[in-house]
């Protein structure tokens, strides 16, 4: 019997990779938040490297700036210390054999002061988002984002532009920037967060400005082989929606085509919920983008397997089913039984529920 596809090596841009399973970003909140949000304890690289066996790994979200931080115990890709601490990280993952890409975040409106130094979270727009905000002193209510004026967003696009610039010294073979789940970019995008008058609003042409200039600013400092973006169309997650959704997504995907970036990552469907919510057509995005389809989502073995075979993705992540099975491509490949993960130690600290999941 042939091989399927899944377990085949590929290309994703200019990142060579042994199979077309990748690990989705996984926010586990667990960096060093004493000493300004660092990642790299012996924990964090036993977690990456543990997890070596994708063809691909994304890191968990790491915030550009202080602002942009919405969870507690997220790290960083701005300052020094943050930078040198993802080196061990990166190093383990490709002395293990594979290759890692950072996840580049901003949280915009999903955050409050006690989580970003008493700075007032920003967003595009004014509207404050009916979700909670997990800090050290509890849960606690969002408040009314400031919304960002002209020259500040610019700002926060050499942001990006100096994230993915500092991802390459610590390491990572190129960026992720998340696109999704209603924070910063997605919150641009979108009419239900973004009700702006400026170049930034009104327009489906400007409201995807933002999205497309950090983008740009990305390519311009790494190459578009190495830069990538994650959306989710019609996900509500983070008190999200849009009005128009296809027609959005449509500009977006063909304005990112134009560029050649590496990869979209598409959740597919609601954010951790179901697939089947109507509003855009993934097929179409798979047929006008030219890079690599990741696709995500409530995926299994047969569907992956089925996805590659059929031309549908070119790779399909993994999420929760990565934090329970850290050889999850050996398990699939065999089609081994899968550990369970424990949602009540997701975002604890220590290693029980981080490094401590049995392997085959």
């Amino acid at each position: 019997m042939t091989t399927p596809q899944l377990f085949q090596p590929t290309r994703i841009g200019d990142i060579e990779v042994t199979n077309r399973i990748v690990m989705a970003p996984l926010t586990r909140s667990r960096a060093d938040e004493a000493n300004g949000d660092i990642p790299g304890s012996t924990m964090n690289v036993d977690y990456y490297r543990q997890r070596s066996g994708a063809g691909l790994i994304i890191s968990e979200g790491t915030q550009v700036s202080p602002v942009g931080k919405g969870y507690m115990a997220t790290p960083g890709i701005y300052s020094e210390a943050q930078v040198e601490g993802w080196k061990p990280i990166t190093q383990a993952v490709h002395e293990a054999g594979s290759k890692i890409i950072a996840q580049i975040w901003h949280v915009g409106r999903i955050t409050h002061p006690d989580l970003t130094g008493g700075a007032q979270p920003v967003a595009p727009s004014a509207i404050q988002p009916k979700v909670v905000a997990y800090t050290n002193n509890g849960k606690v209510d969002v408040p009314v984002p400031h919304a960002l004026t002209t020259a500040e967003v610019k700002n926060v696009v050499q942001q990006f532009r100096q994230a993915a610039a500092n991802a390459i010294r610590a390491g990572f073979d190129g960026v992720e920037i998340h696109g999704a789940n209603g924070y910063l970019v997605d919150q641009f995008i979108r009419d239900g967060a973004n009700q702006r008058t400026d170049v930034y609003g009104g327009s489906i042409e400007n409201r995807c400005r933002f999205a497309l200039e950090v983008v740009d600013a990305c390519v311009a400092e790494i190459g578009a082989g190495r830069v990538g973006i994650r959306l989710s169309p019609l996900t509500t997650f983070n008190d999200m929606r849009d009005s128009h959704p296809q027609t959005v997504f449509a500009h977006l995907v063909e304005e990112l085509n134009k560029r050649g970036i590496a990869f979209i990552h598409f959740i597919e469907g609601e954010t951790g919920g179901p697939r089947d919510v109507t509003g855009f057509d993934y097929a179409w995005a798979r047929q006008a983008f030219k890079g690599t389809y990741i696709a995500n989502n409530g995926y299994n073995r047969e569907m992956s397997i089925n996805a590659i075979e059929s031309g549908r993705a070119d790779a399909v992540a993994f999420g929760r089913l990565f934090i329970a099975n850290p050889d999850l491509v050996e398990r699939l490949k065999i089609n081994a039984a899968l550990n369970e993960p424990n949602p009540k130690t997701f975002y604890t600290p220590g290693h029980v529920g981080y490094t401590d999941y049995p392997t085959l």
